[in-house]
């Protein structure tokens, strides 16, 4: 998405982005140096600091026990929807019990934070429920237009609002950052549209596309709300997704659901350190799991975390201290990685060899395909000093082989313009339905785009249902360069 800078000036006379700086080391930068501490200015403003030479603590003092749950409710101030578009994602959450377990699970570590953040800005409440719509609260979920994080940012709009991304870090999952770049955006919005429905429309569908609805009504004298806009059907369905959530959230054993506690209190503390430390080292330290760690921490695409990439680690509450003490009493190597420069052509299965790794390790490590046989001459990550590394570790910008968990004859099939999911299908003698079972549901396809196509030999009819699905895919298409993400 395009964002209008002319919007932008606008806005910034209303609201003060805040902003997290980050200074990204160059990929064949040595990683076993010990750096200065971050600047107090590029992390948040803290209630309570407590300091050492190597650490810096920023916490929240305010430690209340109360049901989180409950102060969101307190907090809905968005109008109530009764439709059944939203009846229908009710049902749908609610035969779905495991998955609504999962995701509050997930979510009880990032949304005390966001509650704050969106109380304190005198936002609707009910906000700081997206991230269940946008990824589940998953922080490494990836969509097929390559949107990332739990506030599911593209490429671009994450690099508007600040979000640094590189080979060894992805801002756009940062906790902390996306939270601040997604409200900032969410704000714009509303100060744009003067209503909360036109802005959460415009996050999902893009503020160029609202605009021409807008204007497409407003010429034939129509109603310019929300409900009486053409839009895909992706948008139409955003807003009574979230009031299906509202609604479960405030009594979810009507619908035989029970939530899954969450107090009202931090579940982490942002911790600042002046060392590199590979991430399992920092998890060990802390006494916490990698997953945990890489759940909290889930921005570092790498093993290792680069000082200049870690505006904050963020820790659990209670671990804090116990990270504190170890830290202090290390006399071990904090960093067991360097940056190695191949030579183009050299062969990965070799390199792997020579430092100790598997050739699975080495590629899941730098992101590479499964498929790739040899060095292009990128700069590669692996031991340093020859040391064999003893655990796998997968990195979150590393696009799943697909291709690999398929049966049959799969193929990678490249997107050209003008293609659609229901002539490839033709072409290939499949389903659109399995197209997108194979391709996370992909619903629009871009030109450049891989998608991957398992040839089954046998030709399967074509729905009505599928062609009705990859006409909507291709009308969403004619918006693609106004859309947020998909």
């Amino acid at each position: 998405m395009r964002l209008n800078k002319l919007y932008l000036f606008a806005f910034s006379a209303c609201i003060a982005l805040n902003s997290i700086s980050v200074i990204h080391a160059e990929e064949n930068v040595l990683l076993n140096s010990s750096l200065d501490a971050v600047p107090a200015d590029s992390i948040p403003q803290p209630s309570a600091t407590y300091a050492s030479p190597d650490l810096t603590i920023i916490a929240n003092s305010n430690l209340t026990q109360n049901d989180l749950w409950q102060r969101i409710r307190n907090g809905y101030a968005l109008r109530t929807l009764n439709s059944p578009l939203v009846a229908n994602h009710e049902q749908w959450y609610a035969k779905r019990p495991d998955y609504m377990q999962r995701m509050t699970e997930r979510g009880q570590r990032y949304l005390h934070f966001i509650v704050e953040e969106v109380e304190r800005r005198g936002m609707p409440l009910e906000i700081a429920l997206l991230p269940m719509i946008e990824s589940a609260f998953n922080p490494g979920g990836n969509s097929i237009s390559n949107a990332s994080g739990i506030w599911q940012f593209i490429p671009s709009t994450g690099k508007h609002f600040g979000m640094q991304q590189n080979w060894w870090y992805d801002g756009r999952r940062n906790i902390i950052s996306a939270t601040t770049g997604a409200l900032d955006y969410l704000q714009m919005l509303h100060v744009m549209f003067g209503d909360w429905e036109l802005a959460l429309a415009a996050y999902n569908w893009g503020e160029g596309a609202v605009h021409r609805a807008l204007a497409h009504n407003r010429k034939r004298g129509l109603p310019t709300n929300y409900a009486n806009l053409k839009m895909p059907s992706e948008t139409r369905n955003y807003i009574p997704k979230l009031q299906a959530i509202k609604n479960i959230i405030s009594n979810p054993a009507s619908f035989g659901l029970v939530l899954h506690p969450v107090p009202d209190q931090p579940y982490f503390v942002a911790v600042s350190t002046s060392k590199n430390i590979d991430i399992e080292i920092a998890a060990g330290l802390a006494d916490v799991t990698l997953n945990e760690f890489r759940a909290l921490n889930p921005a570092h695409n790498r093993p290792v975390i680069l000082q200049e990439n870690s505006e904050v680690l963020l820790l659990p509450v209670d671990k804090v201290e116990t990270f504190r003490a170890n830290l202090a009493s290390n006399s071990l190597p904090l960093v067991s990685w360097q940056a190695y420069k191949s030579r183009k052509g050299e062969r990965l299965n070799e390199l792997a060899t020579r430092f100790g790794l598997s050739p699975e390790t080495l590629r899941s490590i730098n992101g590479m395909s499964t498929r790739l046989k040899v060095s292009n001459g990128q700069t590669l990550l692996v031991p340093l000093n020859g040391q064999i590394a003893e655990n796998e570790f997968e990195a979150f910008n590393a696009h799943p082989d697909l291709a690999g968990q398929l049966p049959g004859n799969t193929i990678l099939y490249t997107v050209r313009k003008g293609d659609t999911l229901s002539a490839i299908s033709r072409h290939y003698k499949v389903s659109v339905e399995k197209l997108q079972d194979w391709n996370s549901n992909v619903r629009i396809l871009n030109p450049g785009q891989h998608i991957f196509i398992m040839q089954l030999g046998k030709s399967p009819q074509i729905s009505k249902a599928d062609r009705n699905r990859s006409k909507l895919g291709m009308a969403s298409k004619r918006n693609k360069k106004f859309m947020h993400k998909t």
